[in-house]
């Protein structure tokens, strides 16, 4: 099974009514906080519940140490899970408006505790969704409480000590997930220091999908991957970005394309900046 699956809006319309089936809406704006549960409570895919990136995807947030979007303790993530009703075997569906940015970052989490089966992100989220003709609803979703036991896979993730020693080793691929401007320095629209980590490269998620917001074929995205990796293994691959969140969308993206779960370096550029002894790189 791999690690990586989407969903195309007729075929979860078709999976809608399947008893053992979850959904999570994860709309989210980095500019307005509330917009994703305000969104949710106007509309949303019927049987949808939804997940918030900074209350329910991620932890407390302790200035000067952290990044922006620090991972959540497992066993609160675990409670959280099951109280959206997930159990060991169940499909869940995740979504966003569109892009997958937030719906991966859920999809990251889930594979970091070991649900890795069954787990699929709509292609082209809402709008998708809505561009198939399908509704939304206004019910209210309770779920019986779920069983998943969960089990921390903690080859999933590097922190910044780690990242720090291995920087220059010719076997590591270190990945950015943010757009080329804010890669290269020239502009910073959220962190306080521009520029990237030192030996890092541009691999903007947005280049995993078409104009229409789906994502790429496979064969295009194990194109564009291989040129990053450059034959240097996929499992010694990090991902990072500002704050952990569309670093996830790569990750996905290299598990549509076959390859091995790569690494994530949670607390990414928001976190790696609190360090003034942290080397930083601008330009290409």
């Amino acid at each position: 099974m791999p690690v990586a699956q989407l969903i195309s809006p007729q075929a979860l319309s078709e999976r809608q009514e399947l008893p053992g089936l979850v959904i999570l809406d994860c709309r989210f704006a980095l500019e307005d906080p509330d917009y994703g549960r305000c969104s949710y409570a106007e509309g949303h895919i019927a049987g949808a519940q939804f997940a918030d990136l900074e209350r329910d995807l991620s932890g407390p947030v302790i200035k000067g140490v952290t990044g922006r979007h620090p991972l959540p303790e497992p066993q609160v993530l675990l409670e959280r899970l099951r109280a959206w009703g997930i159990n060991d075997d169940s499909d869940v569906v995740l979504y966003d408006d569109g892009p997958g940015v937030y719906a991966a970052r859920a999809w990251w989490l889930l594979a970091w505790l070991g649900k890795r089966d069954g787990v699929f992100i709509l292609d082209g989220g809402l709008k998708a969704w809505h561009g198939a003709g399908f509704p939304l609803s206004l019910d209210a979703v309770v779920k019986p409480r779920g069983n998943l036991e969960g089990k921390l896979d903690k080859r999933l993730m590097v922190d910044a000590e780690h990242l720090q020693k291995r920087l220059g080793d010719p076997g590591l691929t270190l990945i950015d997930a943010r757009a080329r401007p804010r890669f290269r320095g020239e502009v910073e629209p959220i962190d306080p220091v521009a520029g990237h980590i030192p030996g890092a490269q541009c691999a903007a998620f947005s280049e995993n999908l078409d104009s229409s917001g789906r994502f790429l074929p496979a064969n295009q995205l194990k194109k564009r991957f291989a040129e990053q990796l450059a034959g240097r293994s996929a499992q010694e691959l990090v991902a990072y970005c500002g704050s952990g969140v569309t670093a996830c969308h790569n990750l996905f993206a290299l598990g549509l394309a076959g390859y091995p779960l790569g690494k994530l370096y949670a607390g990414s550029w928001s976190e790696w900046i609190n360090d003034p002894e942290r080397g930083i790189a601008t330009g290409d």
